[in-house]
């Protein structure tokens, strides 16, 4: 049996993607956007973040980059991943957003 979305050597995977809506009071801030890459640099995947699902897309695993978004309580996040632990990434940072961070 063949799967028609498995890649093949020299391929790039399709990505995953998701959203989650930032629900700590302050969005995403300093404490945040570290919390964010230190998730994020845990796994070999590529790792983005947008506040629109057309991007611009930012680098997750760059914490200054991840400041500047500037994304306030209530705007959505949208991740891209692509990589080996694509599904395993994706899920951990959504994670961390429907948990505020710990802040909530």
């Amino acid at each position: 049996m063949h799967d028609a979305h498995a890649s093949r050597p020299g391929e790039t995977p399709v990505p995953l993607t998701a959203s989650a809506v930032l629900v700590n009071k302050v969005g995403l801030h300093a404490r945040p956007s570290i919390k964010l890459t230190q998730c994020a640099k845990g796994f070999t995947a590529k790792i983005e973040l947008a506040l629109a699902a057309d991007g611009p897309w930012t680098d997750a695993k760059s914490p200054v980059k991840v400041m500047r978004v500037k994304a306030p309580q209530g705007a959505t996040l949208h991740f891209r991943v692509a990589g080996p632990d694509g599904k395993a990434a994706l899920a951990a940072v959504l994670a961390l957003v429907h948990d505020g961070f710990g802040e909530v």
